[in-house]
């Protein structure tokens, strides 16, 4: 072969391959500062696939919390993510680097949610102070202070979940669920329907509708636009303490005290599937799909995080390694992490 060929079949396969990293880059990567970076690639070749079935490993521990964790939320970033800590904190984590980005004083230190908006330019939280404070991470104030406060509850906050930048959901023990408008600060539509503390709510996909999962042992479809229930669905034993909408946004999951897990079909109206084992005699507090759909990961009383089998039921393995209560946990936008939140005052990153 002449010294040309060869030069031009090395440029060739130069070529492909910046082509493909391109093209990975597009598919599983996010821009940050300029910077293109990716939890999959960060944490090298030995990585797994969170819809692969494999069992992730841990690969980081975000320690900063003094207290109690009891929420996280992911950032549609896919690298940051806010935890809520009974410490007065709300932290907000490069999961990459395992860098604090922002420190939150609060002034309630009983704090049992936190939320990121889609802009990730806000964050939320609330709980036994009945108030949902938003936050800007924009703000050049040091350290950073309420910008808005949302009052109307006479329970507990439970949950909140912002729709836009301006709008945010939140639930109770009230037993009411509260549309807000974030700027004006007024209630635009309550939903009530419930018969117990309302304890979590999600969003589905398209922005829609909403499930709450609550202390009667039921969960409701909402419509937003109406604020009326489209379907009730029974079949707990116990509270519901979480609830995850599948990623297609036609079935969802939720977490009881009953020591299971069920799916539901919001097209059929009814269960699908039972996520339980005789072994397991404790609550679940938090439940999230992997991107896929195809596994469940539960956070137990327990201490610890089980991945089951949606379509099969069977639990496939148990991720071991917090100390306390798994109190809230959740998958990065492109599936590529899975993050658990103790009351031992750590968040592990699995993948």
């Amino acid at each position: 072969m002449s010294k040309a060929k060869a030069d031009q079949l090395t440029k060739e396969i130069k070529a492909l391959k910046d082509q493909i990293k391109q093209a990975k880059a597009e598919k599983h990567d996010v821009n940050d500062g300029g910077k293109s970076v990716s939890l999959s690639t960060y944490f090298g070749d030995n990585s797994v696939d969170l819809a692969s079935g494999e069992k992730p490993r841990t690969r980081r521990t975000l320690k900063g919390h003094l207290a109690k964790i009891y929420a996280l939320h992911w950032s549609t970033n896919q690298v940051h993510l806010v935890s809520a800590s009974q410490d007065g904190k709300l932290l907000v984590w490069d999961a990459l680097t395992t860098n604090k980005t922002h420190a939150v004083p609060l002034r309630s230190s009983w704090v049992m949610t936190c939320a990121y908006s889609p802009s990730n330019k806000f964050v939320a939280c609330g709980g036994l102070d009945n108030i949902c404070s938003i936050y800007n991470l924009q703000s050049t104030e040091l350290p950073i202070r309420v910008c808005r406060e949302l009052n109307a509850h006479t329970g507990y906050l439970s949950c909140c979940r912002f729709i836009s930048d301006e709008q945010i959901l939140t639930s109770s023990g009230d037993m009411t669920c509260i549309l807000w408008d974030i700027e004006a600060g007024i209630k635009i539509r309550e939903f009530a329907e419930h018969d117990g503390d309302v304890m979590s709510i999600a969003l589905s996909p398209d922005f829609k509708t909403f499930v709450s999962g609550a202390c009667d042992g039921t969960a409701k479809l909402w419509d937003i636009g109406s604020g009326k229930v489209a379907q009730s669905f029974a079949g707990h034993e116990s509270d519901i303490n979480a609830v995850c909408f599948f990623p297609n946004g036609k079935a969802f999951a939720t977490g009881s005290d009953d020591s299971t897990s069920r799916l539901f079909d919001t097209r059929a109206s009814r269960e699908l599937q039972v996520y339980t084992q005789d072994t397991i005699n404790c609550g679940i507090t938090s439940v999230a799909f992997s991107n896929s759909g195809r596994y469940l990961f539960c956070g137990y009383d327990d201490f610890s995080c089980q991945g089951w089998d949606t379509i099969k039921g069977t639990r496939v393995y148990s991720l071991d390694g917090h100390d306390n209560r798994v109190s809230c946990l959740g998958v990065n936008n492109d599936g590529t992490a899975l993050c658990t939140g103790s009351w031992d005052s750590l968040l592990k990153i699995w993948a």
